[in-house]
């Protein structure tokens, strides 16, 4: 590589690497996220006050896969343009995903431009919104394929670690996943998050 080539290779590496680290905290690799603060950090997971947002919700029958699978194109169907105004909506993260009956409530936070008066109804009528209300949430975050058997693993880990530290669980768990399916497993981001008593 010549010497000029270099440098220009150089400067953008640089430039990409100044960009990356500009990125608010409020984001995970450009997409929004629920806006939170991180109140404490404690051997196995973190404390996090999270403030009110809006998820679009549709509950799905099945296996934690199928039923992650079926609600993530029932709501990407949404965000793409599957409602009345033929509107696309920017996709955020995580992915969320909650036990429920037979199968799972999957969730998706929509941007903080929209409130629950401006969102664009829905061209299928699964699809539910919601504004949270503050909660604290101890979350644990791990890599890799987020199986069933990981979940609840990761899950029995996290519960221990609040038992330890007596902090009352009030609601999990909740699962929550970041990356596309084609990321390598080892650069996914997973979380695994229980709702406690402040």
């Amino acid at each position: 590589m010549r010497r000029k080539d270099m440098r220009s290779f150089l400067k953008g590496v640089v430039m990409s690497a100044l960009l990356a680290s500009a990125a608010p905290a409020e984001t995970y690799k450009g997409y929004e996220m629920p806006p939170f603060q991180v109140v404490a950090e404690a051997p196995g997971y973190q404390l996090r006050d999270y403030q009110p947002h809006v998820l679009a919700t549709v509950t799905v029958d099945g296996s934690l896969r199928s039923s992650a699978s079926r609600g993530f194109r029932a709501l990407a169907g949404y965000i793409f343009g599957g409602n009345a105004a033929g509107e696309k909506i920017a996709m955020t993260v995580p992915v969320g995903q909650v036990p429920s009956g037979d199968g799972y409530e999957i969730s998706f936070k929509m941007p903080a431009k929209y409130d629950l008066d401006a969102l664009p109804v829905p061209s299928k009528g699964d699809i539910l919104f919601s504004e949270t209300t503050p909660e604290r949430i101890a979350v644990s975050r791990f890599s890799g394929y987020a199986t069933e058997a990981v979940l609840r693993r990761e899950a029995a880990k996290l519960r221990d670690a609040l038992k330890r530290d007596g902090l009352k669980v009030v609601e999990g768990p909740r699962y929550a996943y970041y990356d596309d399916p084609f990321t390598m497993p080892w650069r996914r981001q997973n979380e695994v998050m229980f709702v406690v008593k402040k």
